[in-house]
């Protein structure tokens, strides 16, 4: 699959399939600091991720209002 990252922005080829959970084990990514992204669609954290799949991984970016 092709992974592409954000911040640092960067491309990577990893042979699936893999869960989500897996891949960002692999990549030591936080789960719940980066969103996924196949076909314009967000991806659950407990789906699979087929060979053939171009995923996006984006930081979670928070802000606020300021008061």
């Amino acid at each position: 699959m092709i992974v592409r990252l954000r911040n640092p922005s960067r491309e990577l080829t990893i042979n699936g399939p893999m869960s989500v959970t897996k891949l960002l084990n692999r990549l030591e990514l936080n789960r719940e600091s980066v969103l996924l992204i196949r076909n314009k669609t967000l991806v659950p954290g407990d789906d699979m991720l087929a060979d053939t799949d171009e995923i996006e991984i984006r930081p979670v970016i928070s802000g606020g209002f300021g008061s």
